[in-house]
C-alpha cells in the first residue's frame, strides 16, 4: 500500500507536504507509511489522502499497475 501511496502522489506531481497540507496530516504520517512496510494508518487517514489525491481507496490497494 506504501509504495502505491508514493506512485500516485509522485504522479500527480506532490510533495508529501503537499500532500500533507492538502489531507490534513502530518508529513511524518505519510513518510511512514510510504517508507514502513508494517505501518498500519487508520481508514479515515486513508480516506483524507485517497481524497487529497482524488482517488478511491480502491484505487490505492486494488488498482494494478499498467
Amino acid at each position: 500500500m506504501g509504495l502505491k501511496l508514493k506512485e500516485l502522489r509522485e504522479q500527480l506531481g506532490m510533495t508529501q507536504e503537499e500532500l500533507a497540507f492538502k489531507a490534513d496530516v502530518c508529513r511524518a504520517t505519510i513518510c511512514e507509511i510510504e517508507n514502513n512496510p508494517h505501518k498500519k494508518p487508520t481508514v479515515r487517514t486513508l480516506e483524507k489522502l485517497a481524497s487529497a489525491m482524488g482517488v478511491t481507496l480502491d484505487r490505492i490497494f486494488f488498482e494494478k499497475d499498467a
